[in-house]
């Protein structure tokens, strides 16, 4: 059951409309690395929780997500206020109206015209919001490390939000909403490492001949070695062209048919097969004026 207080988590003042800076701000209000999403991503991840704990942090989380995309948006409507008015009012002449909405060389318009100055759930390019963003897999060893990197995109895209305004109020906003990021990264971390063991995800263990093994597969200037392809946990294997497949056997794809499937697909690859006696015309080299060659006779 949720219930809403009309006053937001965090106070928003905004000293000047702005409307290329809030359609910068849509990233995180209906972007991937917005909150939306991580509401969304938060909140499925809580009802399938059998962990009373981390249920509990679940939902916590995910309910200030959605405070959060209240801040932001409430930030993006300011942002456009005064040329929303402008816009819905026609005060302006054509031209003064155009070059006000998009000054600076931004891309607002778009934002203005199609939603009137709001909060649409789209992201900075105009790109609609999609579940998709929801990355959730049910396994909480997983769920929380993609959280923890969910928080830490969010916090860089804010970061760069705030390199962008010198607007003292919308500054402070931003740096809340970034700061928040940081104390949930702390709590999904700290929620992944009370589970033990959570490395690596899930319940069955790799196989170990190949858990340890560095494959280097990329060849150019000298080998960069460090600890993630060196020393005692790491067997590091060169891989080139001529390299045997790493299971010992021959590399190639293969399948156990019935023979009446067996038949069908030979009579199949020899219906489909290529011929190499010929040269075909191609419809290109006709209309080059190429002369086709005589047809040659089929074997």
């Amino acid at each position: 059951m949720f219930s809403h207080n009309k006053r937001l988590q965090y106070t928003v003042h905004v000293s000047m409309p702005n409307p290329g800076l809030a359609n910068l701000m849509l990233e995180q209000f209906g972007g991937p690395q917005g909150e939306l999403a991580a509401a969304c991503r938060y909140f499925t991840q809580a009802i399938a929780e059998d962990d009373p704990g981390r249920k509990d942090m679940l939902f916590d989380i995910a309910t200030e997500e959605l405070s959060h995309l209240e801040v932001i948006g409430n930030l993006v409507c300011m942002l456009n206020k005064g040329a929303k008015g402008r816009l819905a009012e026609g005060v302006d002449e054509q031209g003064d109206l155009y070059r006000s909405i998009t000054g600076a060389g931004n891309d607002s318009h778009l934002t203005q015209v199609l939603y009137g100055g709001g909060a649409p759930l789209v992201n900075s390019a105009g790109v609609p919001w999609t579940a998709a963003y929801v990355d959730t897999i049910g396994e909480p060893t997983a769920d929380l490390r993609s959280n923890i990197a969910a928080e830490a995109r969010a916090k860089i895209v804010y970061e760069r939000l705030i390199n962008l305004t010198e607007d003292p109020g919308v500054k402070d906003a931003l740096t809340f909403l970034m700061t928040r990021e940081v104390a949930h990264q702390k709590s999904f971390e700290k929620a992944l490492y009370s589970i033990e063991p959570n490395f690596p995800p899930g319940k069955l263990p790799g196989d170990p001949r190949f858990t340890s093994v560095y494959f280097r597969m990329s060849k150019g200037e000298a080998d960069l070695k460090g600890p993630w392809n060196e020393g005692p946990d790491w067997d590091f294997v060169p891989m080139t062209q001529d390299s045997a497949p790493v299971d010992g056997r021959t590399g190639w794809a293969s399948v156990e048919l019935p023979e009446g499937d067996a038949e069908l697909v030979r009579a199949m690859a020899t219906r489909t097969q290529s011929r190499t006696d010929i040269d075909p015309t191609t419809g290109a080299e006709l209309g080059a004026g190429v002369t086709p060659p005589p047809a040659a006779k089929k074997k």
